[in-house]
């Protein structure tokens, strides 16, 4: 007969999980640097993930619906959730790889298949499986970005993303479908022209998010004192977006997309000096 009996030195929560429920366990490392195994998960970081993921399904539903506001405005608020989430767990020493990995298949979805099925519900399905074809590269762009994010997370610079990152992306897209619905006479989705023009530009948007091309994080802030014309521009910037807001997020998400060309030129030139 085999004995039945534990280790002294060995704790029940140091044995595997053999319950039936779902359960994490993760190993963390305390402050005197000894790893000790968890189980369950931060509450509130995971919520705000999971409305994250929530916007980002109704935004397809929405679009396969025909509902295309409601979609555009449905990412909109993933991507406010998708920067407060991680925001709140750094807040509250909530950060785990559970949430790292959860907060990444939340921002597939919300990100990388939400956009792509809005712009073929909206502007590309007449053109058939080149509508589809460009769509899903977009969607698979995405992928290979956020599994890239993932596995380089501990060794990039915090001060740059490499790629357009997911959200931005996404913006780009849903801006753009934005301004269609607002100047239909302009942006005619009958058009073949309008429709090759669309799909061109979310496989471009797509492999900006694969590109090497490096684009300020915004996560390290340096804390130095700015001219004072600094905000009246930023005044004047701000007021010609609430003139028509979706042109203004268009405009402004495009240039930040095309920053990263210059950013990535003078950081090469900085390194050769």
């Amino acid at each position: 007969m085999t004995s039945t009996n534990k280790p002294e030195n060995e704790s029940s929560k140091d044995l595997p999980f053999d319950g039936i429920t779902f359960e994490v366990e993760e190993v963390e490392h305390t402050q005197e640097g000894q790893r000790v195994k968890r189980r369950g998960i931060y509450l509130w970081p995971n919520l705000i993930t999971t409305a994250a993921l929530l916007s980002g399904f109704y935004s397809i539903i929405a679009s396969m619906n025909g509902e295309f506001q409601q979609a555009i405005y449905a990412i909109f608020l993933a991507a406010l959730f998708d920067g407060l989430d991680g925001r709140v767990a750094r807040a509250i020493g909530a950060q785990s790889p559970f949430g790292e990995q959860f907060d990444s298949l939340s921002d597939m979805l919300a990100f990388g298949v939400a956009p792509a099925i809005l712009m073929y519900s909206w502007g590309l399905s007449d053109l058939g499986r080149i509508g589809l074809a460009a769509c899903f590269v977009y969607t698979a762009c995405a992928a290979f970005r956020l599994a890239r994010f993932n596995v380089q997370i501990g060794v990039v610079d915090k001060r740059y993303f490499i790629g357009v990152a997911s959200p931005l992306a996404a913006v780009i897209i849903i801006s753009l479908v934005w301004v269609g619905l607002d100047f239909p006479a302009v942006f005619d989705i009958r058009d073949f022209t309008v429709q090759i023009i669309n799909a061109a530009i979310i496989v471009i948007v797509g492999l900006l998010m694969i590109s090497n091309i490096k684009y300020y994080s915004f996560k390290t802030v340096e804390r130095r004192r700015v001219p004072f014309f600094v905000l009246p521009i930023a005044v004047f910037i701000f007021a010609a977006m609430t003139y028509n807001i979706p042109v203004g997020i268009l405009v402004i998400s495009v240039i930040y997309a095309l920053s990263g060309f210059l950013t990535t030129f003078m950081a090469k030139r900085q390194s050769t000096l």
